[in-house]
């Protein structure tokens, strides 16, 4: 083992001469500098074909969904009027969800928008950074902003408020230059006879068009997305209602039976 080592006969340091071992290690320092030299040149040519602020592909929200708030497992949405602690849990995700759309918050960090057209931020060869986002005042969510509201979103007397919001997709003019709201209704016959009224806020559901396009989290730093927000006013207690909301817009489709939330 020693001479294997070092043989002082030869002069052979584990059985190579130096100049072999200086021969090993050239050839494996010019091997691996020439594949991270490759490595970082691939790198470097992808990055400058993508942005900091736009993915490159998101073609998993061609078509934005709905969802709402609060959000749960199963978005079953149970109330016990005479068990606190069954709804609370509710109220306490309702208070921090709506928390950036209070009036001074918004008034502070959004602009004011003419409503009915597109707010449009185009960059014009200079990078228009950070984008402006319009205003969406917790005023405007009626019995359902939680203002002074001593029965917690309705969900104390059996009222419940329940808050829809459109999923984000980047660059998405919603609507096609139209009008467009949200409709809720029962899912079948016996839900729609256990559903009973209901109120929408803001009214009938509209969604306006200038909280469009979305232009991504890093670019619309302060964006808020609009929301509607439907208080149940006498739905029938101790049984399950399914309600179905959807979206009216001329360039969103609903009826994508690859994806029931579509719309």
């Amino acid at each position: 083992w020693k001479e294997f080592v070092w043989n002082p006969r030869t002069h052979q340091f584990m059985g190579r001469t130096g100049t072999s071992w200086a021969f090993i290690l050239l050839f494996y320092l010019v091997f691996y500098g020439f594949l991270t030299a490759m490595f970082t040149l691939t790198m470097w040519v992808m990055l400058q074909t993508v942005s900091d602020h736009t993915p490159k592909y998101q073609d998993r929200l061609a078509t934005p969904g709905l969802m709402i708030r609060p959000k749960t497992e199963n978005l079953d949405v149970i109330v016990n009027v005479s068990d606190t602690e069954s709804w609370d849990q509710h109220v306490q995700k309702l208070n921090k969800f709506l928390e950036p759309y209070n009036d001074s918050i918004q008034a502070q960090k959004n602009d004011v928008c003419r409503p009915g057209r597109y707010y449009e931020q185009p960059d014009n060869g200079v990078l228009n950074y950070p984008k402006r986002a319009c205003q969406f005042n917790r005023t405007q969510l009626g019995n359902c902003s939680g203002i002074g509201d001593p029965t917690h979103y309705g969900y104390s007397t059996g009222q419940p408020c329940v808050f829809i919001k459109m999923n984000r997709v980047i660059n998405f003019y919603a609507g096609a230059n139209q009008t467009m709201n949200v409709t809720c209704a029962g899912k079948r016959d016996e839900d729609a006879e256990n559903l009973g009224n209901f109120v929408m806020f803001p009214a009938n559901g509209n969604i306006d068009l200038m909280y469009f396009p979305y232009y991504g989290k890093k670019f619309h730093v302060n964006y808020t997305q609009p929301l509607v927000a439907v208080k149940f006013l006498n739905v029938t207690p101790n049984v399950e209602v399914n309600v179905e909301c959807r979206i009216n817009a001329a360039n969103i489709a609903t009826d994508d039976e690859r994806d029931k939330f579509a719309g």
